[in-house]
């Protein structure tokens, strides 16, 4: 009987400690728009940067930057159609 007695509070014991250590609450999740928002926020900034690129290249003539940003403007244009398509 002391056995059993010993054993049940020892189980009772780590069985509280165990219920103590609650975990941090998950941090939110973003929701679909602001998902949306910031990939759109993030492939104009990588549109912008590419085409500065293109625009101030020293050695390249009018007409590579011309084909260039044609280039560049059609990726851009499925890029965001793909994101739009996703919503």
């Amino acid at each position: 009987m002391k056995k059993f007695f010993i054993a049940a509070i020892l189980i009772v014991g780590f069985s509280s400690t165990a219920f103590s250590q609650k975990r941090p609450p998950a941090p939110p999740h973003p929701s679909k728009t602001q998902l949306y928002n910031d990939k759109a926020r993030e492939l104009d900034k990588k549109y912008n940067q590419e085409k500065k690129l293109i625009l101030n290249h020293p050695l390249a003539t009018k007409r590579m930057k011309n084909d260039q940003l044609k280039a560049l403007n059609e990726r851009y244009r499925n890029e965001k159609r793909l994101l739009r398509a996703a919503r």
